[in-house]
């Protein structure tokens, strides 16, 4: 029946006379705009442009990279404490039964949050802090002691303040502010409790929104394009075929079309599929490696791991003392998650409605964290385990960076290693494009102030991104990296939208908590 409610909406909109009008035109032509000036730029002289990045990014984490540690650790923090007291019983979307099943609800936050970048970098993350420890711990490198202290980092990095910033307390306000009061469904109705009507109607308003627009669709292009790059380099691997621009653009156009039908079909039907298959392919995978990999190594890793990332969290979390270091690894991650924030929460408002605020944190903050710090263990430690065992194995290929050879370096130790590294590829495609559809749908919401935006919109931004991506890697790495990097150069101003949640989100869920009789 929700299929059915969906399918037909979502007609009726694209199909209706005045769904121009509905458009918020000045919005979309800053976005958009914007990332066409990025685009030409980058096509003139990209290093000039990466110049530009760079400076703006080194500002960026210098002046509010404290605050940034503040926010994420307030807004986890926070959304417990309303999650495990009375308020957490209060039920969201002014409906009284969940739209989704649990499992497919669970299957799509998982595969959009945690996206493409879930499986490279968890290859080569705990490889990089064995290669270089973090300063915070003062472990020798490449030595059985500096595995946990590798692996703990990565779980602060992927961990509970990255999941809770993206649509915990926002996620509270949102669904209130658009299904109770019936305002629109964008990032700036975050900063309604503060500005009022006012925020509709000024520029603030669509700064904001355009803001929030350009650091999704920084953030989305960025695993676009590497995914270009990732699979072509893997079917050279694999198959020996060419790895050139030609093999790298056949993949991307494949790509744009998978995520852009998923988006058009809807939430109910394309994105909870893709998400539903990928979460059964992880799971397979995840109990393949625990089997046949390093086993002993993988629970003992795990559970030492843990332990050491809940006894150094706040440490780890407020560490200030190597601004280097810090600004290429934790702050470089917190921008680039925060950029992410608002449409995260305006996508989990769509897939949410029925469901109580300690359902949604218990999920977001808590479950998504653990599950994916023992995704991370079981890649990460397992090419940790092969690299004590034998040196060289992993970090050989993985130098320079190279994202993709750790995870291949990894695969190819494992029993049936061919078959497991096309399955990874196939797993890696499929949560880009799981977050290509949800990101592609979320920015055309942006675009209307509605949770059913017309098929035009989303067929638009399904494309523009896959194209810009397109282009950039035709540059080299260098186009897609600067993109990427400047997610973190606009988490500046959508840290501010962030921002009012912290006292915005406990005040409604109290007032929602009387209304519904809870306190």
């Amino acid at each position: 029946m929700t299929e059915m409610v969906e399918e037909r909406s979502d007609a009726e909109i694209s199909e209706s006379p005045g769904v121009l009008a509905n458009v918020d035109w000045p919005v979309f032509a800053v976005s958009g705009g914007f990332i066409g000036l990025f685009l030409i730029m980058a096509l003139i002289d990209i290093d000039a442009l990466s110049g530009m990045v760079n400076s703006s990014f080194a500002w960026s984490t210098k002046l509010f990279g404290g605050y940034w540690q503040l926010l994420m650790l307030s807004t986890f923090f926070i959304g417990l404490g309303l999650a495990f007291t009375r308020t957490g019983g209060v039920r969201l979307g002014n409906v009284e039964v969940a739209e989704i099943p649990t499992f497919k609800w669970i299957a799509i936050i998982m595969c959009t949050l945690l996206a493409g970048g879930g499986v490279f970098w968890a290859a080569a993350e705990p490889m990089a802090h064995f290669i270089s420890p973090p300063p915070l711990f003062g472990v020798e490198a490449k030595t059985a002691e500096a595995a946990y202290p590798a692996l703990a980092q990565s779980f602060m990095h992927w961990g509970f303040l990255a999941w809770a910033i993206q649509c915990s307390l926002t996620s509270i306000v949102l669904m209130y502010l658009h299904y109770n009061k019936g305002l629109p469904l964008k990032p700036r109705t975050l900063l309604y409790p503060v500005f009022g009507e006012k925020i509709y109607k000024s520029w603030i308003g669509s700064f904001a929104d355009a803001a929030c627009v350009i650091a999704v669709v920084a953030g989305t292009v960025g695993p676009i394009g590497f995914l270009g790059l990732q699979v072509s380099y893997g079917l050279n691997e694999l198959f020996g075929l060419v790895n050139d621009y030609g093999l790298q653009l056949s993949i991307i156009l494949g790509l744009i079309v998978l995520y852009t039908i998923s988006a058009i079909s809807g939430v109910t039907r394309g994105i909870q599929l893709l998400s539903t298959i990928n979460v059964f392919l992880a799971l397979g995978l995840m109990g393949f490696i625990l089997v046949m990999g390093p086993t002993a190594f993988i629970s003992d890793a795990f559970i030492h791991s843990f332990g050491l990332y809940l006894d150094e969290f706040i440490p780890m979390a407020t560490f200030r003392a190597s601004p280097g270091w810090l600004d290429w690894w934790t702050v470089f991650f917190w921008g680039w998650f925060l950029g992410y924030g608002p449409l995260m929460a305006m996508f989990i408002c769509r897939i949410s409605r029925g469901r109580t605020i300690r359902e949604i944190v218990t999920v977001v903050s808590l479950l998504a964290p653990v599950v994916t710090a023992f995704w991370f263990t079981i890649i990460g430690g397992s090419g940790i385990a092969f690299e004590i065992a034998e040196p060289g194995v992993i970090s050989e290929p993985f130098t320079g960076f190279n994202l993709p050879a750790a995870m291949f370096a990894i695969t190819q130790q494992l029993p049936m290693g061919f078959i497991v590294s096309v399955l990874f590829l196939i797993l890696t495609t499929i949560f880009v494009a799981t977050t290509g559809d949800s990101m592609t749908y979320t920015v055309s919401m942006v675009m209307t102030g509605t949770d059913h935006p017309p098929a035009f919109l989303r067929i638009f931004w399904g494309i523009a991104m896959g194209l810009v991506a397109a282009i950039l890697i035709s540059l080299g790495s260098g186009g897609v990296s600067a993109l990427q990097s400047f997610i973190v150069v606009t988490a500046v101003p959508v840290s501010l939208v962030l921002l009012p949640s912290l006292w915005t989100g406990p005040k409604i869920a109290r007032q929602l908590a009387r209304e519904q009789g809870l306190i």
